[in-house]
């Protein structure tokens, strides 16, 4: 084997980079043994390194990055595990039959009944993420399992969830504004609420529950704040490995199943079942890829237009809890505006940040990455407009009626509105007389939102 595992931390470090590129593609041709492809499998968790700026070339030809075989990279761990068991543990043992305490006293009257409103739209998660003491990931998922019954219908092992569900939470990258385990959390969140859709919470099987609140926690885990083209760029070893396709999403996969199997969650389950777990955990993962947004989208409008959609077909479920976990991914502009700006604010300052990086290395500025020029208004406007709105007007289509995705529609809205005011008002003098006869300064948006429940 060409991966040395790490104890400390129960990371992994890859010591020959180019052996392991070699044996994926020999999975990915079917000519790899498959005995020695679970092994692979197994130990892809904890190996994205954090972004080593040594690696990046700053004299002779800018834009340009030293190839990882011209000098012996320093490997570090990709997450340094700084929550003790006992924080994440503490309280667990049930004070009475059926009942979970995840919760330190003096937040359990406060956050308990959070809980108890989970599955309603304005539900804060930085209000629910303060009062677990930064663990909102872990407590949500635990009492989702509980409410759901998956823990007594798998016959789940508590400890093992606990373990599992510490190592996600863990694994996400605490300094990054956007990326991280309240980002998890909240679209775990959203994709519950979705869940419980009248067309969708009648069809469900406990494995499509199971597959789509493991999904919305460990989509993102062990991102590393900066977007493919950056990896690709730079070099990075993850790009190489995933043949510049679908980087991240292959990665978020591959470090989940790497933390089932290290967690033995599923030990007890039998290993087809187990196996098929984590193909269609793969399949969910995978469709966040933001390049795969036309694809997913012109499919769902073809069921739509034909009404061929069949819930009690499994390929048909599984589809839309792919069109699921993608508008939970992005739901943002769809909650209302204290929360959905905060969480715009976020993802632009990890743009940013990585625009400063690649000015700083001389390297080409990814679009919406350059403060100077990318504001947020703008960005925001952009988003909503060719990814966001699309998508939801398809869901609304798919879930109708749904009160829900009626108050997502009207929060996305008047948001987007409220953007366009902002935009307006950070204009350039010289320029907002041709902007002003192009898009006019909304009325009322703002206010007529806080009247949605």
């Amino acid at each position: 084997m060409s991966c040395l595992m790490v104890e400390r931390c129960g990371g992994v470090s890859f010591k020959w980079l180019e052996q392991n590129v070699i044996q994926f593609r020999m999975l990915a041709d079917g000519t790899l043994n498959p005995v020695h492809a679970g092994v692979l499998l197994a130990e892809r968790r904890g190996s994205f390194p954090p972004i080593d700026l040594r690696i990046l070339k700053t004299s002779s030809q800018p834009g340009e990055v030293e190839s990882g075989t011209r000098r012996k990279l320093k490997r570090l761990l990709s997450f340094q595990r700084y929550c003790h068991a006992s924080k994440l543990l503490r309280g667990l043992m049930p004070h009475t039959p059926g009942s979970l305490h995840l919760l330190d006293d003096d937040y359990l009257g406060q956050a308990a009944h959070m809980l108890s409103k989970v599955d309603t739209w304005n539900f804060d998660i930085f209000l629910f993420d303060r009062l677990t003491n930064g663990n909102s990931l872990v407590t949500l998922m635990s009492h989702l399992f509980n409410v759901c019954g998956l823990i007594h219908h798998f016959q789940l092992d508590m400890v093992k969830l606990h373990r599992f569900l510490g190592m996600v939470q863990e694994d996400y990258h605490s300094n990054n504004p956007y990326h991280n385990a309240v980002h998890a959390a909240d679209v775990t969140q959203a994709m519950y609420c979705y869940l419980k859709e009248t067309k969708l919470a009648e069809r469900l099987t406990p494995v499509d529950v199971f597959l789509g609140l493991m999904a919305a926690a460990a989509h993102d885990v062990d991102h590393p704040g900066v977007n493919q083209p950056f990896l690709i760029k730079t070099r990075h070893h993850l790009a190489s490995l995933y043949q510049n396709t679908s980087v991240l999403e292959s990665h978020h996969w591959r470090s989940t199943v790497g933390m089932l199997r290290e967690s033995g969650l599923l030990n007890h389950l039998s290993a087809d079942m187990s196996l098929d777990i984590e193909q269609q955990l793969g399949s969910l993962i995978l469709a966040t890829d933001i390049n795969r947004q036309n694809e997913f989208l012109a499919t769902l409008r073809e069921h739509l237009d034909n009404q061929d959609l069949d819930l009690q077909l499994a390929t048909h479920r599984h589809f839309i809890l792919q069109i699921a976990l993608k508008c939970a991914d992005i739901c943002n502009p769809c909650r209302e505006w204290q929360m959905s700006r905060q969480w715009s604010e976020r993802v632009c300052e990890e743009f940013y940040r990585q625009g400063e990086l690649e000015r700083k290395f001389n390297l080409e500025i990814s679009p919406l990455c350059d403060q100077q020029t990318d504001s947020i208004p703008a960005i925001q406007i952009g988003f909503i407009s060719y990814i966001v709105e699309p998508l939801f007007e398809e869901w609304q289509r798919f879930t109708e009626p749904s009160v829900l995705s009626q108050i997502m529609m009207a929060h996305l809205h008047k948001n987007k509105a409220c953007w366009s005011r902002l935009r307006y008002v950070h204009t350039p003098v010289e320029t907002k007389t041709h902007s002003h006869t192009e898009e006019p300064e909304p009325q009322g948006g703002h206010e007529e939102a806080e009247d949605i429940p």
